[in-house]
């Protein structure tokens, strides 16, 4: 369209500068004595606008000639950028498939053709990681140290990630606590922090940034609870270290987390411990009225070391819960076995092999051979007990 457009304004000068010539009469004279040129004034013109277009070639030629140097190093630098760019994304592909050697190979060579020189060493440390070259790792990290300001956080958070990976949580949870306040926000940012807590054990912290992180929806709902759970159970064990101090602890947590089969184990277990019969039941039986679980049921047939007129006491007040859930549970295995020690610990040795022997008949398990070979020492019947330890050893 351009071109059409400046053909029909070349026909219309030539147009009007046909009817200029025709009308016109005018004339130019150049006078050199003793020499004289005359031309008509449209021939001048003509010729004027001629050697204007003639000088402005060659001076546009010459521009170009002595141009030429300048645009050769700027096509041979965009080259090389070119094949920096591809080598890193040929370097971001190949880490994907997982052809670190490569990775870093195609890495190095986008930052010696400065392609990003920064998030290129880092790709090329953490391919040298996955490598298991340490050293070259580290040289890498110090290359993108280097870069500065425009990879710092990413620098950063490629050292954290790399500590996780090799269960340096002090390390790593010093390098995300010292991000600005930009990163340190991002969820991916909190999700390292919440794995460096838990490895570092700081088990309060890791209680807190797990809700914090499920109400603000950053990691799933069970990753949430895992973590409490867990911080849950390590706390109790930690500060549980008396009577007082577990039932502390124990009221400070919440419901769910009470209620839940391995932090109520971890508490009744700890109660047992420290002698508190009373509470370790009171533990279970609430856990138990929410998730039955094998594992607190055979629990709860395990008592403390308590006199033996407490110990009888304790056993019989249990023995009375759990024959109450032997009517909805009838063919429970594990509620059976755990009735079979607590009648044991009461000093109910008929009732005792009664329900050791009907758990056997609806599975058969260790524990209950086990209990069944103690049960015989204690009756005298050496025979049925070897007889008994070695099918539990064969179940082992």
């Amino acid at each position: 369209m351009r071109g059409l457009i400046w053909l029909l304004v070349v026909f219309a000068a030539a147009i009007a500068l046909a009817m200029v010539g025709a009308s016109e009469t005018g004339y130019v004279l150049f006078v050199y004595p003793p020499f004289r040129v005359e031309f008509s004034l449209v021939l001048f013109v003509l010729l004027a606008l001629a050697g204007f277009w003639v000088l402005y070639f060659c001076a546009r030629l010459l521009y170009q000639i002595f141009g030429l140097p300048a645009r050769l190093r700027e096509y041979r630098a965009r080259r090389r950028q070119a094949r920096a760019q591809g080598a890193l994304v040929a370097s971001l592909q190949a880490y994907f498939e997982g052809r670190y050697l490569r990775a870093e190979k195609d890495a190095a060579r986008a930052y010696d053709g400065g392609a990003a020189p920064g998030v290129a060493a880092l790709l090329a440390a953490r391919a040298a990681h996955r490598l298991r070259d340490f050293t070259g790792r580290d040289r890498w990290l110090a290359r993108a140290e280097a870069v500065g300001e425009p990879v710092r956080v990413a620098q950063t958070l490629t050292r954290a990630e790399l500590a996780l990976e090799e269960r340096d949580f002090q390390s790593a949870r010093s390098l995300l606590r010292g991000l600005p306040a930009s990163g340190a926000k991002e969820a991916a940012t909190q999700r390292m922090l919440l794995r460096a807590e838990r490895g570092a054990g700081n088990w309060e912290e890791v209680e807190r940034m797990a809700t914090r992180l499920a109400r603000d929806d950053a990691i799933p709902p069970a990753l949430a609870e895992e973590a409490r759970i867990q911080a849950a159970v390590e706390l109790l064990k930690r500060d549980a270290r008396g009577r007082k101090a577990l039932e502390l602890r124990w009221r400070q947590l919440s419901e769910p987390e009470q209620l839940h089969p391995r932090v109520a184990e971890t508490a009744a277990r700890r109660a047992s411990a420290l002698g508190a019969s009373a509470l370790a039941r009171e533990i279970i039986e609430k856990s138990l009225a929410a998730e039955w679980t094998h594992a607190l049921v055979l629990q709860y047939g395990e008592l403390p070391t308590l006199e033996p007129g407490e110990r009888a006491s304790e056993a019989r007040a249990r023995i009375a819960r759990a024959e109450r859930w032997l009517q909805e549970r009838p063919e429970d295995p594990a509620l059976l076995t755990a009735l079979g020690r607590l009648c044991a610990h009461a000093e109910l040795w008929g009732k005792a092999q009664s329900y050791l022997e009907a758990s056997l008949a609806l599975e058969e398990g260790r524990a209950a051979h086990l209990d069944l070979a103690r049960l015989a020492e204690q009756l005298g019947r050496e025979s049925d007990a070897q007889r008994h330890y070695r099918r539990a050893a064969e179940l082992n």
